[in-house]
């Protein structure tokens, strides 16, 4: 646990420079930078730190070289094969085979799209010969009235006029318009 102490009176006496708190570990240090401080303003020390205390040549470049790199030495082998060349080259093989064949299960080709319709592939198909089924009675569509809903349902509709002819009840009706005397005289016929 560090601890911050104030700089004390006796320090002004002895032509220190009063640096203000700092931490317990640090006074050493203060100290001894307490006359390079004067040379640069407070907040450019701070900044950019003390010229010429870890060297005097100020020019020099930074060597890129650090105390653990340059004594670090990689270790090295026995300078003897520990496998044989023939192991090698199997294990080589195997690794080229193993990944061809997971290449070629990740790199799937894709598969053809079919664009051919609902339509086309359900109702489309080749050798089918569509025939409707064969007429139990011969239709004449011009004649003959259309069997619908409405006509066999007519005497369930509201509003509907009297029907004289069962096997017309929608056409022409001129009850509405006729006199009621011709309208009588053909109700006695």
């Amino acid at each position: 646990m560090r601890v911050i102490m104030d700089v004390s009176d006796d320090s002004l006496q002895h032509n220190e420079v009063p640096v203000g708190k700092c931490l317990l570990d640090n006074w050493v240090e203060e100290r001894a930078t307490a006359l390079l401080d004067n040379s640069m303003p407070r907040v450019s020390v701070h900044k950019n730190g003390h010229r010429g205390i870890l060297t005097l040549d100020v020019t020099a470049k930074v060597q890129g070289m650090s105390t653990v790199k340059s004594s670090y030495v990689p270790p090295k082998g026995p300078g003897v094969r520990q496998r044989g060349q023939r192991g090698e080259l199997l294990e080589k093989h195997l690794y080229q085979k193993i990944s061809e064949q997971v290449q070629a299960e990740l790199n799937l080709q894709p598969p053809v799209t079919d664009f051919s319709s609902t339509t086309h592939t359900d109702y489309m198909a080749e050798g089918f010969q569509p025939a409707g089924p064969s007429p139990a009675q011969v239709y004449d569509s011009k004649t003959e009235r259309a069997i619908t809903f409405w006509n066999e349902n007519y005497h369930r509709l509201q509003g509907v006029t009297t029907v004289s002819n069962r096997d017309a009840p929608f056409r022409k009706n001129s009850s509405f318009s006729k006199p009621i005397s011709e309208q009588l005289d053909n109700a006695m016929l």
